[in-house]
Protein backbone atom coordinates (compact mmCIF):
# COMPACT_ATOMS: atom_id res chain seq x y z
CA UNK A 1 0.00 0.00 0.00
CA UNK A 2 2.95 2.05 1.06
CA UNK A 3 4.07 1.96 -2.64
CA UNK A 4 0.64 2.64 -4.11
CA UNK A 5 0.47 5.92 -2.00
CA UNK A 6 4.34 7.06 -2.98
CA UNK A 7 3.54 6.37 -6.80
CA UNK A 8 0.19 8.12 -6.69
CA UNK A 9 2.07 11.72 -4.91
CA UNK A 10 4.54 11.47 -7.71
CA UNK A 11 2.00 11.51 -10.11
CA UNK A 12 0.37 14.31 -8.33
CA UNK A 13 3.69 16.11 -7.91
CA UNK A 14 4.02 15.58 -12.15
CA UNK A 15 0.59 16.35 -12.31
CA UNK A 16 0.69 19.99 -11.08
CA UNK A 17 1.09 21.48 -14.57
CA UNK A 18 -2.22 19.91 -16.37
CA UNK A 19 -3.63 21.15 -19.71
CA UNK A 20 -6.64 19.53 -20.95
CA UNK A 21 -7.53 19.51 -24.89
CA UNK A 22 -9.59 22.75 -24.51
CA UNK A 23 -11.43 23.52 -27.44
CA UNK A 24 -9.96 27.58 -27.57
CA UNK A 25 -10.76 27.77 -24.42
CA UNK A 26 -8.17 29.58 -22.36
CA UNK A 27 -8.01 28.54 -19.13
CA UNK A 28 -7.17 30.86 -16.03
CA UNK A 29 -3.61 30.34 -15.02
CA UNK A 30 -4.87 29.04 -11.43
CA UNK A 31 -7.25 26.55 -13.17
CA UNK A 32 -6.53 22.73 -12.31
CA UNK A 33 -7.57 20.12 -14.60
CA UNK A 34 -10.30 18.46 -13.58
CA UNK A 35 -8.81 14.84 -13.32
CA UNK A 36 -5.90 16.39 -11.39
CA UNK A 37 -8.97 17.57 -8.95
CA UNK A 38 -10.36 14.45 -8.72
CA UNK A 39 -6.99 13.05 -8.12
CA UNK A 40 -6.15 15.28 -4.92
CA UNK A 41 -10.18 14.91 -3.87
CA UNK A 42 -8.81 11.55 -2.90
CA UNK A 43 -7.35 12.89 -0.21
CA UNK A 44 -10.55 13.86 1.95
CA UNK A 45 -11.47 10.42 2.16
CA UNK A 46 -11.12 9.34 5.63
CA UNK A 47 -12.14 5.34 4.88
CA UNK A 48 -8.65 3.90 3.78
CA UNK A 49 -9.32 1.58 1.38
CA UNK A 50 -11.55 3.70 0.00
CA UNK A 51 -9.16 6.09 -0.90
CA UNK A 52 -7.03 3.71 -2.31
CA UNK A 53 -9.55 2.76 -4.77
CA UNK A 54 -10.23 6.56 -5.42
CA UNK A 55 -6.50 6.84 -5.68
CA UNK A 56 -6.33 3.78 -7.95
CA UNK A 57 -9.24 5.00 -10.15
CA UNK A 58 -7.88 8.69 -10.29
CA UNK A 59 -4.70 7.67 -11.35
CA UNK A 60 -5.81 4.79 -14.07
CA UNK A 61 -7.83 7.83 -15.70
CA UNK A 62 -5.12 10.42 -15.42
CA UNK A 63 -2.52 7.64 -17.18
CA UNK A 64 -4.86 7.27 -19.89
CA UNK A 65 -5.71 10.67 -20.92
CA UNK A 66 -1.92 11.54 -20.83
CA UNK A 67 -1.00 8.44 -22.56
CA UNK A 68 -3.87 9.82 -25.75
CA UNK A 69 -2.84 13.31 -25.13
CA UNK A 70 -5.69 14.60 -23.78
CA UNK A 71 -3.82 15.55 -20.87
CA UNK A 72 -0.03 16.87 -20.81
CA UNK A 73 2.27 16.64 -18.02
CA UNK A 74 4.87 19.32 -17.75
CA UNK A 75 7.46 19.65 -15.37
CA UNK A 76 9.20 23.03 -14.14
CA UNK A 77 12.07 22.56 -16.84
CA UNK A 78 10.10 21.72 -19.84
CA UNK A 79 8.13 24.76 -19.37
CA UNK A 80 11.29 26.69 -18.61
CA UNK A 81 12.76 25.45 -21.93
CA UNK A 82 9.26 26.38 -23.67
CA UNK A 83 9.14 29.72 -22.28
CA UNK A 84 12.86 30.34 -23.85
CA UNK A 85 12.12 28.90 -27.08
CA UNK A 86 8.74 31.05 -27.28
CA UNK A 87 11.29 34.22 -25.87
CA UNK A 88 10.39 36.97 -28.19
CA UNK A 89 7.42 36.01 -30.05
CA UNK A 90 3.75 37.30 -28.61
CA UNK A 91 2.16 34.28 -27.17
CA UNK A 92 -1.42 35.01 -25.05
CA UNK A 93 -1.66 31.81 -24.15
CA UNK A 94 1.93 30.72 -22.45
CA UNK A 95 1.04 31.71 -18.31
CA UNK A 96 0.30 28.31 -18.31
CA UNK A 97 4.51 27.95 -18.58
CA UNK A 98 4.73 30.81 -16.11
CA UNK A 99 3.56 29.48 -13.02
CA UNK A 100 6.19 29.79 -10.00
CA UNK A 101 8.88 31.93 -12.17
CA UNK A 102 9.89 35.34 -11.49
CA UNK A 103 9.08 37.91 -13.24
CA UNK A 104 12.87 38.98 -13.96
CA UNK A 105 13.36 35.39 -15.75
CA UNK A 106 10.11 36.14 -18.46
CA UNK A 107 12.28 39.10 -19.13
CA UNK A 108 15.49 38.17 -20.58
CA UNK A 109 17.12 35.38 -21.84
CA UNK A 110 20.51 34.72 -22.96
CA UNK A 111 21.87 32.43 -25.60
CA UNK A 112 25.38 31.79 -28.24
CA UNK A 113 25.20 33.05 -32.17
CA UNK A 114 25.35 30.23 -34.15
CA UNK A 115 24.99 32.37 -37.39
CA UNK A 116 25.19 36.06 -38.19
CA UNK A 117 24.55 37.95 -41.15
CA UNK A 118 23.47 41.63 -42.73
CA UNK A 119 20.02 41.09 -44.68
CA UNK A 120 19.53 43.01 -48.09
CA UNK A 121 18.50 46.33 -45.71
CA UNK A 122 21.43 46.23 -43.88
CA UNK A 123 20.29 45.04 -41.10
CA UNK A 124 22.03 42.02 -38.88
CA UNK A 125 20.14 38.85 -38.85
CA UNK A 126 21.33 36.89 -35.62
CA UNK A 127 20.99 33.05 -35.62
CA UNK A 128 21.22 31.45 -31.78
CA UNK A 129 22.49 28.00 -31.01
CA UNK A 130 18.85 27.12 -29.76
CA UNK A 131 17.13 27.99 -33.50
CA UNK A 132 15.93 31.62 -32.21
CA UNK A 133 16.15 34.17 -35.34
CA UNK A 134 16.64 38.09 -34.02
CA UNK A 135 16.44 40.79 -36.98
CA UNK A 136 17.83 44.26 -36.20
CA UNK A 137 15.21 46.84 -36.48
CA UNK A 138 17.51 49.77 -35.20
CA UNK A 139 19.86 51.90 -37.16
CA UNK A 140 22.55 51.43 -34.98
CA UNK A 141 26.06 50.45 -36.21
CA UNK A 142 27.46 47.30 -34.22
CA UNK A 143 31.15 48.31 -32.99
CA UNK A 144 31.95 44.86 -33.75
CA UNK A 145 30.41 42.15 -36.46
CA UNK A 146 28.81 39.20 -34.22
CA UNK A 147 30.40 35.76 -34.79
CA UNK A 148 29.49 32.52 -34.05
CA UNK A 149 30.37 31.94 -30.59
CA UNK A 150 29.77 34.96 -29.10
CA UNK A 151 27.43 35.41 -26.03
CA UNK A 152 23.85 37.05 -26.55
CA UNK A 153 21.97 38.80 -23.79
CA UNK A 154 18.32 39.40 -24.95
CA UNK A 155 15.80 42.05 -22.75
CA UNK A 156 12.30 43.12 -23.44
CA UNK A 157 12.29 46.78 -23.51
CA UNK A 158 9.68 49.44 -23.46
CA UNK A 159 6.54 48.91 -25.48
CA UNK A 160 7.07 45.53 -26.40
CA UNK A 161 10.58 45.57 -27.78
CA UNK A 162 13.78 43.65 -27.10
CA UNK A 163 17.76 45.07 -26.93
CA UNK A 164 20.10 42.74 -28.06
CA UNK A 165 23.25 42.71 -26.81
CA UNK A 166 26.39 41.06 -28.59
CA UNK A 167 29.47 40.09 -26.91
CA UNK A 168 29.16 42.85 -23.69
CA UNK A 169 28.70 45.64 -26.87
CA UNK A 170 26.06 48.34 -27.10
CA UNK A 171 22.51 47.32 -26.85
CA UNK A 172 20.57 47.28 -30.10
CA UNK A 173 16.59 46.95 -30.87
CA UNK A 174 16.31 43.63 -32.50
CA UNK A 175 12.81 41.89 -33.17
CA UNK A 176 12.28 37.82 -32.97
CA UNK A 177 11.99 36.48 -36.67
CA UNK A 178 11.79 32.87 -36.52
Amino acid sequence: MKTMAMRTMGVALAAAALCGPAANAQPKPEARSAMLQKLVDCRKLTDESARLACYDQATVALDQAEAKGDIVVVDREQARKVRRQAFGFSVPSITLFERGESKEELENTTGVVAVARINGAGKWVIKLEDGAVWTQVDANELFRDPKPGMPVKIRQASMGSFLMTVDNTRAFRARRTE
